[in-house]
């Protein structure tokens, strides 16, 4: 197949100010990413919309890629050619996930990636569930066996009505893990318990924290799976029995970690650490990461776990679809169509 020498993208200038970081983003006409060994290219059908993309929009990801840039560490599509190597030549042809911090952007026509950051997508999951059907739901995966190999008896979660905490919820659950949901809203855990969560805390409410603390108690959860960061990770901390852990894997708040009791820390023998997927897949090892991915994909395809898709729209609608989705992300993701030809949808 002949390919195109230029491609419409997504570009941002430069990293934006907290809230304003859309404002430096571009529909453009650039060149297409040139292949490199051990690296493939993917003709993007589906690209979500992620928090990590929002965050490297503002300077404030822990990622380094150069502005300008596309954004997008996440999409669905097909592999048309290879750079080499053995794994590259394999997945010419096939339908993947793809994206990763050293992708070169998937909201584009046209992403480069690594051949290892690449995974055969189901023959029954369309693009656009086989764009968001990697990192959420192996994140999902991953943090629930964290907890389980621990042996922690439950675990506290905060930002449990977005996407990515429903889906631990319902992976803690089929594991037989009793979690403590916090949210930020009554109407947001109220839809938690219409979908069968227990123990569900709004933290705005009066006395929340010595709430957060008598369940933690009395579920023996000394765990606590943190997406928001600044002053909630201190809460948790001071809430988690004696021995207890804050595993940080999000920055929802845009803050640092704070609040943190230093003696907590030193008299309660509790720690706060880090989790990111793409360092943790790093440590399994191809085999096991593609073992773990195939999970994922079967999670999804089940329908045991589902992310809410609000809509779809091509590139050309993108920067007018943007800040509906930024100002309610929980209603469901957004999903950017570069291309839309044979093979988007699923048989």
């Amino acid at each position: 197949m002949e390919l195109p020498s230029d491609m419409d993208a997504l570009v941002a200038g430069s990293a934006g100010r907290a809230g304003e970081a859309l404002a430096n983003l571009a529909l453009a006409r650039v060149p297409r990413p040139r292949l490199a060994p051990g690296r493939v290219l993917v003709r993007i059908h589906a690209a979500p919309v992620n928090p990590a993309d929002l965050l490297w929009l503002e300077g404030r990801y822990g990622i380094d890629r150069a502005f300008p840039a596309t954004p997008g560490f996440e999409g669905a599509g097909v592999v048309v050619a290879s750079g080499g190597g053995l794994l590259g030549r394999w997945l010419v042809g096939k339908r993947v996930a793809c994206g990763g911090h050293t992708c070169s952007g998937t909201w584009a026509e046209f992403c480069l990636a690594d051949a290892d950051q690449c995974m055969p997508l189901r023959r029954d999951l369309a693009f656009e569930q086989g764009a968001t059907a990697m990192a959420n739901p192996m994140t999902a995966i991953a943090l629930v066996d964290l907890v389980r190999r621990g042996g922690h008896r439950a675990y506290v979660q905060n930002a449990a009505a977005g996407q990515l905490g429903r889906m631990i919820d319902a992976t803690a659950r089929e594991a037989g893990i009793p979690g403590i949901h916090v949210v930020r809203r009554a109407e947001q855990a109220e839809a938690l318990r219409q979908a069968g969560a227990g123990n569900v805390l709004v933290s705005s409410d009066p006395g929340f924290e010595t709430a957060l603390a008598t369940r933690a108690r009395e579920l023996s959860a000394t765990i606590a799976l943190d997406a928001v960061a600044g002053a909630s990770t201190g809460r948790l901390l001071g809430a988690l029995p004696r021995g207890g852990e804050v595993v940080v894997y999000g920055s929802l708040s845009g803050e640092p970690c704070g609040s943190i009791d230093p003696m907590a820390l030193a008299f309660g023998a509790k720690r706060v650490r880090g989790f990111e997927l793409v360092a943790h897949l790093r440590e399994l090892g191809l085999v096991r990461a593609f073992l773990l991915g195939r999970a994922a994909q079967a999670r999804v395809a089940s329908g045991r776990v589902e992310t809410r898709i609000r809509s779809s729209v091509p590139l050309t609608a993108a920067l007018a679809r943007l800040p509906e989705y930024v100002a309610s992300m929980t209603e469901g993701k957004l999903i950017l169509v570069p291309s839309d030809g044979p093979g988007s949808r699923a048989p």
